[in-house]
């Protein structure tokens, strides 16, 4: 007994330290603000415990996959947006802890799928007939991919939201109508792997962020708000036509039966003329999601008009969207076309993303805007470590996805505290803040760290990797090293512009008396801070813990590509007429791929490339 007693105690240790710590460092605060911090730090490290120290293929065997976990993730959310329609208008209190009740039992209900070890399949499989006469299903599943992009939202919305309780007080009940079911839409897009279906999420999201930042954003909202809404539905008309063709496709290919299925589409095998097409069509929906320059314009203007919660959703998960739906969709459907452009599209995303996105934000005198235009420049590295398309880069590209999200929210948030409390967000406005408002000034800095990738946090892990990978990529032809040049450029003008609004906004005197009356950050404030504090040092001093569950997943996306490209390559690939291959091996099993086992078909498949 006191030997299993003093083991027991020792595990406890490493939890209870870190906790005793986080409960003594707010001085002068009190429990209301002490408790929820060592709750806060609790819990995170027991997920980095957890996942550290367990090794997920000794346990995948024990695992069992509920079928149904991800229409709970998603639908938890969509039924929250609808019950709190029928909430009491004028009790914004209850709105506000049952809108925060659906949002953590959404992230409560994804944690079961970190025990699963993701590997090179899909997991949480889920394929259900919605609409049998067009080929339209429920079809859901999970890989290492998108696990993280999945965690990401369940773990910064809620932080969101409860940040935004502090300002929003207009309309409570369509707030959160609209945080909910945006967070339902974002989900619902990263388990799709029906093509229509993933339409109907991707559109579902344009909605509630076209009303959060029209209604509650600053004084050129609906500028704004239009500029968002048609920027992202021309780009999505684009992909809903090439869906259709798609789709069209395949129905001609095996005999009439029509199919919206990401693994029975990828069986389509496209001539270069038609798949470039289908290519721009995809790609240009992405990228303005992303966004990339050219069509990056109506992104400040979004970030500077919506509310801070918009704004920290927008930033954190939003964007992903582009970058995600370029790797699930783009090179898993195009795999050829995605070869052929990708020195091309490098060298967008290293000019028009990571130095351009740089040089915007250093000339910008809103520090809200600076951090859009920073958003650019980050995700440009995202966008180049896709296009390099080698294990590192890739890797390294889905980090950063997460890594954006963790350190340009807490950013947001930041920039939000400082405009509750000053009304505006020029530069110029502030100056030795560190005087009066210090313990913001430590969060911001440690968030501008982040964000310029110093070794220890989040940002520099991925943005290494993606550099590193780019430099050794056969992709991007003989460009590769002066694009990886070009990125490690954006790293020093990324530490530029940050360092320099830090030194105008902390350092130096307060030359303004409006500053000498500000109020450090309050408990709310620090509450929804924490979290994405803590998961700065935790991803940049642990980053395996991610790399090692989407190490299969992204081994799988480079395999089938290398399998396509190797038989077909550019720019002189398939040419022939249009057939079906054979399927992936990594596919899940679908209720059309069971149909058609269950039923003999008069003559075999035509044979394909990936045989």
């Amino acid at each position: 007994m006191p030997t299993a007693l003093i083991a027991a105690l020792g595990g406890l240790i490493p939890i209870l330290v870190p906790s005793f710590v986080a409960y003594l460092v707010p001085k002068g605060r009190g429990s209301k603000l002490r408790l929820p911090l060592a709750l806060i730090t609790a819990l995170i490290v027991i997920f980095v415990m957890r996942m550290w120290w367990t090794n997920p293929a000794a346990e995948e065997e024990a695992v069992a996959e509920s079928t149904s976990l991800l229409a709970w993730i998603v639908g938890l959310p969509l039924f929250g947006s609808v019950a709190v329609l029928f909430f009491p208008r004028n009790s914004p209190r209850v709105l506000q802890w049952a809108t925060l009740g659906f949002m953590f039992a959404a992230l409560a209900v994804s944690l079961p799928l970190l025990r699963v070890d993701m590997g090179r399949t899909f997991h949480f499989n889920q394929d259900i007939v919605w609409l049998a006469k067009f080929g339209i299903h429920w079809h859901v599943a999970v890989d290492g991919i998108s696990l993280w992009l999945i965690i990401l939202t369940n773990f910064t919305v809620p932080i969101a939201a409860y940040a935004s309780f502090g300002s929003i007080h207009a309309r409570m009940k369509e707030w959160c109508f609209s945080l909910l079911l945006l967070q339902a839409g974002m989900l619902g897009s990263f388990v799709a792997l029906d093509l229509f279906l993933f339409y109907v999420f991707w559109e579902l999201m344009l909605v509630p962020m076209y009303v959060m930042i029209g209604v509650w954003g600053g004084t050129n909202r609906i500028k704004a708000a239009i500029k968002f809404f048609l920027y992202t539905m021309f780009g999505s008309v684009l992909m809903l036509a090439a869906i259709l063709y798609l789709a069209y496709t395949y129905a001609k290919l095996n005999g009439g039966t029509p199919s919206f299925d990401y693994f029975e589409l990828q069986r389509v095998l496209l001539p270069r003329h038609i798949q470039l097409w289908l290519f721009g069509a995809f790609t240009l929906s992405f990228v303005i999601k992303v966004p990339m320059f050219p069509v990056h314009t109506w992104l400040p203007d979004a970030h500077t008009e919506a509310p801070t919660g918009g704004s920290v959703i927008l930033a954190a998960v939003m964007l992903k969207l582009g970058t995600y739906g370029y790797l699930r969709f783009c090179i898993g459907l195009f795999p050829e076309a995605s070869t052929e452009l990708a020195a091309n599209l490098a060298g967008v995303a290293v000019l028009g993303g990571i130095i351009y996105g740089a040089l915007c934000a250093y000339k910008q005198d809103d520090v809200k805007r600076l951090v859009a235009y920073s958003s650019v420049a980050h995700l440009g590295y995202v966008m180049l470590g896709l296009f390099a398309a080698t294990p590192a880069s890739v890797e390294g590209a889905v980090l950063q996805m997460i890594n954006h999200g963790i350190s340009t929210g807490a950013l947001f948030l930041l920039v939000g505290v400082i405009y509750d409390r000053r009304h505006t967000r020029q530069v110029d406005e502030f100056g030795g803040l560190t005087k009066v408002m210090p313990i913001y000034a430590v969060l911001f800095i440690i968030a501008t760290m982040a964000s310029v990738g110093l070794p220890g946090t989040n940002g520099f892990v991925g943005e290494f990797m993606v550099i590193t990978g780019t430099f050794v990529s056969t992709r991007l032809g003989h460009f590769n090293g002066i694009q990886a040049v070009g990125a490690a450029i954006g790293v020093i003008l990324g530490a530029l512009y940050m360092l320099n609004v830090v030194q105008k906004m902390f350092f130096g005197p307060i030359t303004k008396p409006e500053n000498k009356k500000l109020h450090d950050v309050n408990n709310r404030e620090i509450i929804a801070l924490a979290p994405l504090v803590i998961a700065i040092f935790a991803i940049g001093l642990f980053p395996n813990i991610f790399l090692s569950r989407m190490r299969g997943a992204t081994d799988r996306v480079l395999g089938d590509l290398q399998a396509r490209v190797e038989q077909s390559p550019a720019p002189r690939f398939y040419q022939g007429p249009i057939r079906l291959l054979a399927r992936r091996p990594e596919a899940p099993q679908t209720a059309e791929a069971a149909a058609a086992e269950a039923s003999p078909s008069p003559s075999p498949p035509p044979s394909g490339l990936a045989q």
